[in-house]
């Protein structure tokens, strides 16, 4: 009987909520993980992450909800009216009885090979860590030429172009002209970075282009082209597509732009702020001129303070060589006082220190005497404690426990055996006793409990 059956048959009477928990199960029991093929419809990106939507075709819809952790792997923004194909699990929003399904990873629907193939990638250029935010190159704040990497037909190097003149007109634009869009676009957009890179004429590198669908920015997730953007020396700045498209490019770029407008605005200070913070320098150095040159008035006026006339100086000289004078005489008159001082001193010590030669001979032979006898002494206690050892070694020998009945049991491979159990009938094994060893097999195997 199933659980329906058994709730019909039964007078149980249950609360909402125990009613929608139970469909809840029953739901998430019956439904495995599938895949359902829609079109997106109502979207929304909560403030938390999370995406909200609908999932409908021709006749029906259902709602869907999408965590945060599951949308940054996804890699780019869905929009309403998209078809994608949606892997997710059945479940019930039990406070208000509406069932849905909970996403855990979207393709496009008719292009799933492209979206697999750019997930690919950008998994494995992650694990490579290309991503990694450490190995990012700053960007410098005053940059005096810039290079773009673009198409010169494409209207993302007109706003990158207009963006300049308007904020920074000080600053040099080299564009390295590239197809945005086509086959050999990836390899043409490759080889034009290179081209930058190689020439080393700009402090940084644009990489721009309009927005479009995955097949138009598809020359943006070119393998070759992110390792040429990893590994450029100067600063890459992707801006590619609107601000919800994602491209391995934006990935590995030292800093992703929303648009190309927006990298143009991020790789360089605009020219009002540059006015605005050489006018605060200016002030600032003003500021401290000023203070300079009070410290220096108050120094020039106690420097003048402190000046006497040469008639004066002489007079202050002659106090000073009189005073000098004294002290050396009474320094002089010490230093002989010091020495009589201590050529008595030494006079005394010498008549102390004098040898006597009959007591010091006497003390020599006792000292001679006692050092021999103690030498003797320790020889015999150390030859005692030898003995000791000697025979405390030969006790405890695996010879003199041998002798005593007991045997050594080895196996082939020369483990010594502990435990019974650890064989096996039919086993040989290698006996050794106080007097020779022997081989034996065995028979029969018993354990101690």
């Amino acid at each position: 009987m199933s659980f329906l059956e058994a709730t019909a048959a039964s007078d149980a009477v249950l609360t909402v909520s125990q009613l929608n928990r139970q469909v809840g199960e029953l739901l998430q029991g019956h439904f495995s993980r599938i895949w359902v093929r829609g079109e997106i419809s109502n979207f929304t990106q909560a403030a938390s992450g999370h995406w909200y939507f609908s999932i409908k075709d021709e006749r029906a819809s259902v709602k869907a909800v999408m965590f945060r952790g599951r949308c940054q792997a996804v890699g780019f923004v869905p929009k309403p009216g998209e078809k994608f194909e949606f892997r997710a699990a059945v479940t019930l929003y039990e406070p208000r009885g509406d069932y849905q399904l909970q996403v855990e990873s979207m393709r496009r629907a008719g292009r799933g090979d492209l979206h697999e193939a750019f997930l690919a990638l950008k998994e494995k250029l992650a694990q490579e860590g290309l991503f990694d935010p450490a190995r990012k190159r700053p960007i410098p704040s005053m940059p005096a030429t810039i290079g773009v990497v673009t198409s010169l037909a494409a209207a993302a190097l007109r706003d990158v172009l207009t963006a300049m003149a308007r904020r920074a007109p000080h600053v040099r634009v080299i564009v390295y002209p590239a197809p945005v869009q086509g086959l050999d676009a990836a390899s043409k957009l490759n080889a034009a970075l290179n081209l930058a890179i190689e020439r080393a004429e700009t402090d940084v590198l644009l990489l721009v282009r309009g927005g479009g669908s995955l097949e138009d920015l598809w020359s943006f997730n070119d393998e070759a082209l992110a390792r040429s953007v990893a590994a450029s020396p100067i600063p890459v700045i992707s801006g590619v597509g609107h601000e919800t498209d994602f491209t391995i490019a934006d990935f590995v770029a030292d800093l992703r732009a929303p648009t190309p407008t927006a990298a143009a605005e991020l790789c360089c200070h605009s020219r009002e702020a540059c006015m605005r913070a050489v006018r605060v320098a200016y002030a600032s150095l003003c500021t401290q001129q000023q203070r300079l040159h009070e410290r220096a008035s108050l120094r020039l006026d106690r420097a003048a303070a402190l000046l006497v006339s040469p008639q004066q100086r002489l007079s202050q000289q002659a106090l000073r060589l009189q005073g000098l004078n004294q002290r050396l005489s009474r320094a002089a008159a010490q230093a002989s006082a010091r020495h009589v001082a201590r050529l008595d001193a030494v006079r005394a010590r010498l008549a102390r220190a004098q040898p006597r030669p009959q007591g010091l001979r006497a003390e020599l032979d006792y000292r001679r005497q006692a050092l021999a006898d103690a030498a003797r002494r320790l020889l015999e206690h150390r030859r005692q404690r030898l003995l000791a050892l000697a025979q405390t070694l030969e006790a405890l020998g695996p010879r003199s426990i041998l002798d005593r009945g007991y045997a050594i049991v080895r196996k082939e491979n020369g483990e010594i055996v502990k435990n019974a159990l650890d064989l096996s009938v039919g086993e040989q094994l290698g006996v050794e006793l106080g007097r020779g060893s022997v081989r034996v097999d065995v028979v029969q195997v018993h354990g101690l409990l």
